[in-house]
This record gives C-alpha cells, structure tokens and sequence, in this order.
C-alpha cells in the first residue's frame, strides 16, 4: 500500500491536471501539490496528462474493478453514491506511484467519498453538491489535531460518528486497521482537551456491499454484521468512549418516502413500501437491542442509546380531529422509542402497523433479545416544530405554517418552547435521561467590511433554546445528559446541499459555485459561545 511519509520521492508523486472526465480536478491541483508537500515534505509533480505507466479509471458500479473492488470489500456505503449509480471518484495506485483524479458526474447531498484504504492515508474527501456538474473539491486534512495551541473555546463534548463501512468487512470478518487508528487518533486527542466523545455507530451509513447483496435491512444477516461490528469497536474504544448510539435518526426510516439514506433501501417494483419499512425497523431494533447487550457485557460504564429526530407537533385547533392529527403524526415516531427504550411492541406500535396495512412477524428470541437490549438514554435532534390538521381528504395533513413563531431564511418556524416541550414529552412517556445532540439555525452570513460577522440571529436563536433547555432541567426537573449543537463550524448543509446555509460559530469562505479559499474565522457567535460554555448555559445573554 502507497504512505504518504516523510521523504517520499517527489518523482512518484502525480496530480492530473487535466485529464478526459477529470477537467474539473484543475482548479484545485494546486492545492493539493500544496497540502501533500505540507505532510510529506515534498512536492507531487502537477501535468496535463497522466505519464506513461499510469492510467485513470472512470467508470460507475458494475464498470469499474476498483471501485467494485472497494464495495465488496465493505469499503464503500449508501451515502457516497447515490441511487443512480453514476457518483464515482477514484484513485490508483500502481506499484509504489499514486494516482488522484475525481468528479463527480451526479452529485448528492451526502456526497463523501473516502477512499482512505486505497491511497494510504485519512481522509481524502471527494465532496459533491445539490448541483451536477463536473467538478470536485477534495479536502485533504493533514492533521487530527483540533488545534495545536491551547483552545480558545473549550468543547466538553463533541458529536460524531464512527463509520461502519471504513473499519471493516464485516461480512468475511475482517478488521481494517489502518482506518481504525484515524479513530484511534481522533479520541486520544479529544481526551488531551478533556472533550467527551459522544459516537454514534451508524449514522445514514449502511454498507453499499450490504444494500446490494443481502438487500440491506430487509435481511437479518445484517443484524450479525452490525454487532461484530459494534463489538468490534466497544472492545478497540473501552474507556475512550462511554456514551454511544445505536442510529441515527432512525424513525427516519418511517417517515421518509424511500429510507435510502436511513436504511439502504431503495424500493423494488410491486414491493409493498409499509411492509418493507416495518420489516428493515423490526431488523434495525434487534440489532440496537444486541449492541445494547454487546456495550453493557464489555463495559458496564458504556451508555449506549437511541437517537431520533423529534417532531414536536401541536393541533391546528383544539377541534377533536386535529388533536386526534397530532397523535398521529406522533406516532411513527413513538414506535421507535416505544421498541427501544420499553423493550417491546405497544399498543401505539401495533395501531400504527394497522394504519400502514401490515405487520411485524415475530420469530423466536426475537422478544427476548428486544426486552434484555433497551437503551439507557433518548438521544434526538431538534430544530423546528410543526402543526397537524384533519382535512376532508386525510386525518392528519402536517403543516410548518404556526401562525404564532418567527420563521429562517429557509421558512423554518422558530421555536425555542418546543425544545422544552419535546424534553418534557420524552421524558414523561419514556422516564431516562435525555441528550439534544442536534439543534440549530441555518442562515446566511455576511461578512462586513471590517470583517466581522456579526450573527446576532444565531446567537438569539441557540440562547433562546439554551434557556428553554434549562427551564425544563430547572423548572421541570427533566435529567438532560447535555447539549450538542449543530454545528461549530460551517459545512455543506445536508438538506439542501449549499454551503450558504450556515450552522457554525466559525464562518468557512467557500461558496455554492467553489470559489474561496476555505480560510476561518470566528464569528461573533463564537465568544458567545465560549461564555455559554464557561457559564454551564447559565449567560446567554447577547
């Protein structure tokens, strides 16, 4: 295998400037050459086309040996392509000469690609946009370190995932060890700050081998390869990390049209979409339940949870029907806590089959595994709450329109009440802790002339739910682990693809259309941040 180290010869080291599909590469090669001289100490010749005994790849699923190679191998997941299958990016290593080309020809809003165990080294990024076109930018981080003075805010946690498909293949059971110490390295450093890793196991990430072999979550198979794959890492992290979750955001599975990103499914023709839905969550649930028990025997301090996106929904009215409406639309997504944290199918569970036609076939063991494997927490993210009405044509339409709450830029309703309600609602149905792992505005920011940037709104909008936050910890007496937002610094935004919608305290330079030099600065948000940190949540005045 390629490694990029110290003293590698510069004469083995190739950027394609230009190459048939790869045009787009060009505006970036510069700073690759920049950033590899900066790891390896020299730095990679940049030509027009690929020297003699080097060649490019290109291709889709199903064309491409490499890249075919890599999805057999567990290495790539559902999130790096999409359900068209023309996403690719690629690189080859032949003998001790690297390769690196990449484009994206239909991009994604989960466009990452790593290729880590191909070229040595972690993580080169292919990341795509909302928009499809032939251009690429690759991100290449050369350190894991979070910043090498001492910091100037002081995170007591940090959110993230580990990903399943990069650490091994868990089908033929064998363990990637080079992208295992990325994570090595990621935690050790989050302990040299005293920053408390909160990980979640599989967070949109399933395996593409997996969707495309044993039809994803349909298939119980993969309840065995997700708990090697759990204890795997339960054993490899003891004592690095304690709190963890099972899925992301796993009554997504229910909610969305084709949980392709949620689960790996992408429906079939004559399939009947409930009952695919119902059977990938029964799978999902016994696999939680066996991570639970797995974490628990390898580490009593392991808390291990579930994690949904919760809807805090009110009646339009307090017509009987719109109330009867919003517990509808809460029901889908008290199925997953109701299976997780109870141990079993309720009454709410099973009116909710009937409302989809369908039903859970249970086989033996199968209620023994869920009642021994309930999680010890309720994670969740938050960003909006919702409204629910009966109409002539249905008995549950849902609507953001709440005449009652100021509204973003992308016509979210603002709603820092409905955190609290959501925590209280949890907790009186459920009775364990609580984590708000995902809260936050995205907005446009503008930087001044003096260069400022002064995000009053961000700051009005986390300090309002921060307080909501503390009047259910204070008022209500409801136990809240803690409070995560989304997110410290900006990326591209997952729902929509675009880099101007903006979460972090630090402000990225980089635009929709790829310009900028992804230079970082603090905005205003950031100090008022450090002091809500310092404060335990109790300042957050602006």
């Amino acid at each position: 295998m390629f490694e990029l180290v110290k003293g590698t010869q510069a004469a083995s080291l190739y950027i394609a400037k230009e190459a048939d599909d790869f045009a787009g590469l060009s505006h970036v090669a510069e700073k690759i050459q920049k950033d590899i001289e900066l790891v390896t100490g020299v730095a990679p010749k940049i030509c027009d086309a690929m020297p003699e005994g080097y060649s490019i790849i290109p291709g889709t699923i199903g064309k491409n040996p490499v890249i075919d190679e890599m999805i057999a191998n567990g290495k790539l997941n559902v999130s790096q392509l999409d359900g068209k299958r023309e996403s690719y990016a690629l690189c080859l290593v032949d003998g001790d000469k690297l390769v690196i080309a990449g484009t994206e020809t239909v991009a994604t809003l989960h466009g990452m690609y790593h290729i880590s165990e191909k070229i040595g080294v972690s993580p080169w990024v292919y990341w795509g946009d909302a928009i499809p076109r032939k251009q690429a930018e690759i991100v290449w981080d050369e350190s894991i370190e979070f910043t090498s003075k001492e910091p100037s805010v002081k995170f007591r946690g940090f959110f993230m995932n580990d990903e399943w498909p990069s650490l091994g293949n868990f089908v033929m059971n064998t363990f990637g060890d080079f992208n295992v110490k990325f994570y090595d390295r990621v935690f050790d450093e989050l302990h040299r700050y005293g920053i408390e890793p909160v990980v979640t196991l599989s967070h949109y990430e399933t395996p593409l081998y997996l969707v495309q072999h044993y039809g994803s979550w349909r298939n119980r198979a993969l309840i065995d390869f997700f708990a090697r794959y759990c204890e795997t890492v339960f054993r490899r992290y003891k004592g690095k990390v304690r709190y963890w979750m099972t899925f992301n955001e796993i009554n997504e599975t229910m909610n969305q049209a084709e949980p392709y990103h949620q689960a790996g499914v992408l429906f079939t023709e004559g399939e009947d979409h409930n009952a695919v839905k119902a059977l990938v969550s029964h799978n999902m649930f016994l696999a939680s339940a066996k991570a639970v028990q797995i974490g628990h025997a390898i580490d009593p301090e392991n808390k291990i949870g579930c994690m949904i996106q919760y809807p805090t929904t009110y009646p339009r009215t307090c017509a009987p029907k719109d109330v009867l409406a919003q517990r509808f639309q809460m029901m889908p997504n008290y199925y997953y806590t109701d299976v997780m944290c109870r141990g079993h199918y309720t009454s709410l569970c099973t009116a909710q089959l009937r409302r989809m036609g369908t039903s859970v076939e249970m086989q033996p063991g199968d209620a023994e595994l869920l009642a021994a494997g309930a999680v010890d927490y309720i994670a969740f993210s938050y960003y909006f709450s919702s409204v629910a009405r009966a109409t002539e044509e249905t008995d549950c339409c849902v609507e953001r329109s709440n005449p009652y709450l100021e509204r973003t830029a992308w016509d979210w309703p603002i709603d820092p009440d409905g955190l609290r309600i959501a925590l209280n609602e949890l907790h009186d149905r459920y009775e364990l802790p609580l984590f708000v792992v995902e809260n936050g505005l995205g907005a446009i920011d503008t930087v001044e002339p003096d260069g400022s940037i002064q995000d009053d709104y961000r700051i009005r909008f986390l300090g309002s739910h921060i307080n909501a936050l503390r009047q259910a910890i204070e008022l209500d007496d409801i136990p809240v682990i803690g409070y995560t937002c989304w997110g410290p610094i900006d990326i591209v935004s997952v729902g929509t693809g675009e880099m101007r919608k903006r979460y972090g305290f630090i402000y990225v330079d980089k635009k929709d259309d790829g310009s900028g030099t992804l230079a970082r600065k603090k905005k205003k948000s950031f100090e008022w941040y450090k002091k809500v940190i310092a404060s335990n949540g109790a300042d957050t005045a602006l």
